[in-house]
């Protein structure tokens, strides 16, 4: 199983409980403080960062990041 742009900011953690200190040190990293924000449970991933400024190329590194962490 690998992260995906469409899976909840939540579910990630969900999915990779061993791994969550290691998936929100990546999105600290890029600016999203998403592990406490309400929005986690429902938004996706490509729409958190999108949110925060980030273009669909840098999704893409952000997702690469996430699943290196798994």
């Amino acid at each position: 199983m690998s992260i995906t742009r469409d899976m909840t900011i939540q579910e990630i953690f969900y999915n990779f409980p061993d791994r969550k200190d290691a998936l929100a040190d990546v999105l600290m990293q890029e600016g999203l403080g998403c592990c406490g924000c309400a929005g986690a449970q429902f938004e996706t991933i490509e729409q958190g960062l999108m949110a925060h400024g980030k273009s669909p190329e840098e999704v893409d590194k952000v997702l690469n990041d996430l699943n290196s962490a798994i």
